[in-house]
């Protein structure tokens, strides 16, 4: 097996690969590039059932890296790293999607979760408590704190679920795009950009707890038991607050893009 480029040879590998093409140097940049794989299925495999292999999601997640190297424009200027960060989650995240591995019943709660969050952010006008939303469900507090934790077992509640697809030119973009500088077409850097003041619209209207979550777990990269430590919880009860954040986010994103302009 051959040895990896150093770092001093990427630049020189991407312009021959961008000029001539050459399978071999594709395979280096793939080489070089392969630690990216690992680490985003280890994020995504966080909370995901047992009976999910992260060897699989390494492996789905390659085709995303493949895809990635053959898209990049390197005299864009931007970043490889954060480019094909997003387009190996988003190869995951439609592998995990097309078997359908979400059984129905959560799906269900989850539906159930937003109807009543959205039924009761019209009555007040503010988002719900969760004794609002227990009472509304008619579930105990117990029973609604355990389906949050089943929720995020599944990984239901990722910032990396699609919301916004991209019309006739068949893109998508995810949350998680917007939280980093991605090389994006005219067009799609406008959609990144409404995509962002909308997300920022939907932050400020929660809990200072479920800000503090999002910001630590997307933005700085810390793990949900590093985040436990800095608000003095246990880790499931992060599991809980981003649950919910991340329904709400879902939900207020998808009625501010019907509003009218």
């Amino acid at each position: 097996m051959a040895a990896p480029p150093n770092e001093h040879e990427i630049p020189v590998l991407w312009d021959r690969y961008k000029n001539d093409g050459s399978t071999d140097v594709r395979d280096a940049l793939i080489l070089h590039y392969s630690p990216l794989v690992k680490y985003v299925a280890s994020r995504v495999a966080v909370g995901l059932p047992q009976n999910v292999e992260q060897a699989d999601l390494v492996s789905y997640g390659m085709f995303g890296l493949i895809d990635a190297i053959d898209k990049f424009e390197p005299g864009r200027g931007f970043k490889f790293e954060t480019y094909a960060i997003s387009r190996i989650k988003g190869a995951i995240l439609d592998e995990l999607r097309s078997i359908d591995w979400v059984p129905r019943s959560v799906r269900a709660k989850v539906r159930a979760i937003e109807k009543a969050f959205s039924k009761l952010e019209a009555r007040f006008h503010r988002n719900p408590t969760d004794e609002e939303l227990t009472a509304e469900l008619g579930w105990t507090d117990q029973q609604y704190q355990q389906t949050l934790s089943q929720i995020s077992t599944i990984g239901l509640a990722a910032l990396d679920e699609i919301l916004v697809v991209g019309g006739d030119r068949g893109e998508t973009l995810t949350l998680g795009d917007t939280l980093s500088d991605g090389s994006h077409g005219p067009m799609g850097a406008f959609e990144v950009a409404e995509l962002r003041q909308l997300l920022a619209q939907a932050i400020n209207t929660m809990a200072e707890r479920e800000k503090i979550v999002l910001t630590l777990y997307y933005y700085e990269n810390l793990t949900l038991q590093e985040i436990g430590k800095v608000l003095s919880v246990t880790e499931s009860r992060v599991c809980q607050i981003h649950t919910k954040a991340v329904l709400q986010l879902r939900h207020r994103l998808a009625g501010l893009e019907r509003e009218p302009a």
